[in-house]
């Protein structure tokens, strides 16, 4: 029999696939060339805390520009849906630029770095001076995640891993002329940060703004044409990430009340650093699932199953293998009791990375229906359940270190994959039951 036209091969998942994970893992590339030149500096310490203070407001304030990746990829099917998320884009990467503004140029920032976040008063002097330059990077970030979605839909998504080859190539580049001028401060990180994006931005805007022109004027299989209808999508995953953003500082303070806080805290952040090279390759399962889950479900699944458990084999070996030892004393630098402890951590984190694919999957599911309203529910539940169980933990074992942290994650993840489960489950009953009721049938009240 003739394959069925709607069949996807292995094949073309994987071209889809591979060069999503790459341009992945190649981000990481981008901190290590800002941390090597940051470390040059007369007092590194310093420069570098400031740096990473700023960063760490960041985490927050740009995720309202990178969810225009997947809202774009998404919902984005022709010219006038295309028109109506520019708008929405333009009042968020808006709305960015005065609160990079107000963080850089008031008072504010001073009472965010050494209020909220505890920095001595250098430190926050230095993460002000950051967000100078900080302040536009979620403008750039927001334009290469909005073309990245067209380009993603559009399948062309070589053009990631390019543009991320591009961006590394201007960010060394940067690099190297201000280690020939001198490293001098921490907004010098930025800028390089800052330079790397715009170049990324710019290479996703030429193939994107190319592809968006040769979308059809008006689909009929396309429903959204106003705002409203983007935003419908878009403020779920806004809130709910904001709830998830949280969670690290909740876990780093209640881990530092430990027997040993500082222990803790250290070994908990060398594991979850390890953990995320093991899955820094395989964090794009929701687009393979929003992109082909509805043309051909079976060979989407087949290929979460043919590669799904690849992170969770990786961290295991490292787990409980000399591998392990020699990647986090040879790469991280880490040795003696954070060795140690750091190798227990890890063993914490089987259970997340074990979940992760296929909780990114099945997002990927419900972003294909537009139903976001279920992972702001499944994402709230994660937020809540680790925060509970770190509470749990630090109480009743004290004595040990950043496995806890590791262990409340893990928990989360479960209990985000088994409520969004059976809230895609309900959701799904609800809507075979209405689609029946609209069903022409016979007048059963007779």
């Amino acid at each position: 029999m003739p394959e069925h036209p709607d069949r996807v091969s292995l094949r073309t998942l994987f071209l889809f696939f591979i060069p999503l994970g790459v341009s992945a893992v190649l981000i990481n590339l981008s901190h290590v060339i800002i941390n090597g030149t940051l470390a040059r500096a007369a007092d590194p310490e310093l420069v570098i805390a400031g740096y990473a203070t700023a960063m760490s407001l960041l985490t927050v304030s740009e995720r309202p520009a990178v969810l225009f990746r997947e809202t774009c990829s998404a919902l984005v099917r022709d010219r006038v849906s295309y028109r109506a998320i520019l708008k929405v884009a333009f009042i968020v990467f808006g709305a960015s630029l005065v609160f990079g503004a107000m963080i850089g140029y008031t008072p504010v920032g001073t009472l965010v770095f050494a209020g909220a976040y505890g920095a001595e008063p250098e430190v926050a002097d230095a993460a002000v001076g950051v967000y100078h330059v900080l302040m536009f990077l979620s403008i750039f970030s927001g334009i290469r995640c909005l073309y990245q979605g067209v380009i993603i839909y559009k399948m062309r998504t070589r053009w990631l891993t390019i543009g991320m080859v591009f961006r590394l190539g201007g960010m060394f580049l940067m690099a190297q002329y201000i280690l020939h001028i001198g490293v001098s401060s921490s907004t010098q990180g930025a800028v390089i940060f800052v330079f790397g994006m715009m170049i990324e931005a710019f290479v996703s805007w030429l193939e994107g703004r190319n592809l968006a022109r040769r979308l059809p004027p008006e689909s009929p299989e396309c429903e959204v044409r106003s705002p409203r209808q983007i935003l419908r999508f878009y403020n779920p995953l806004l809130f709910s990430s904001f709830i998830v953003v949280w969670v690290p500082p909740i876990l780093n303070a209640l881990l530092g009340n430990t027997d040993r806080g500082t222990l803790s805290i250290s070994s908990f952040a060398v594991a979850g650093s390890l953990t995320n090279l093991c899955l820094g390759f395989f964090t794009y399962f929701h687009q393979i699932a929003l992109q082909f889950y509805r043309t051909d479900p079976g060979q989407v699944k087949r290929f979460v199953m043919l590669i799904g458990f690849t992170p969770a084999v990786l961290l295991s070996a490292f787990a409980f293998t000399p591998a392990g030892e020699w990647m986090l004393t040879h790469l991280l630098g880490v040795d003696g009791r954070l060795l140690a402890e750091s190798m227990i951590a890890l063993r914490g984190f089987i259970p997340f990375v074990l979940i992760f694919p296929w909780l990114d999957t099945l997002n990927g599911i419900i972003l294909s229906k537009g139903q976001t309203k279920l992972m702001f529910g499944s994402q709230t539940g994660n937020a809540v359940v680790t925060t509970a169980l770190i509470i749990v933990l630090t109480v009743s074992l004290p004595g040990w270190t950043g496995i806890l942290g590791a262990l409340a994650q893990s928990g989360g993840m479960i209990a985000e994959l088994g409520l969004l489960y059976w809230l895609f489950r309900r959701a799904m009953k609800t809507e075979s039951l209405d689609t029946l009721a609209a069903l022409p049938g016979e007048d059963t009240t007779r």
